[in-house]
């Protein structure tokens, strides 16, 4: 089944680990936000991603979710955080 995310969600980089792990196809963002998506996909791999889905499943809130995502953007693509 394909899977794909439009709107803001898919254009904030802090949550791309978390969607590719989660098995998103296709992120739909507006054209200013491309190369910058773009560069955190390529700077993550899709085994990563998925280790990090099964380490959110365990968390109790959305915040502690977040941070966990936020952490493994940084170590990866922190120049792209601003």
């Amino acid at each position: 089944i394909w899977f794909g995310i439009c709107g803001e969600m898919a254009g904030e980089i802090e949550l791309t680990p978390l969607l590719l792990g989660l098995g998103v196809d296709e992120l739909s963002v507006s054209p200013a936000l491309v190369p910058r998506v773009k560069s955190a996909i390529r700077n993550v791999s899709r085994e990563e991603c998925e280790k990090l889905v099964e380490e959110v499943l365990s968390l109790d809130t959305p915040a502690a979710i977040l941070e966990r995502s936020l952490r493994l953007a940084r170590e990866r693509y922190g120049e792209l955080l601003g």
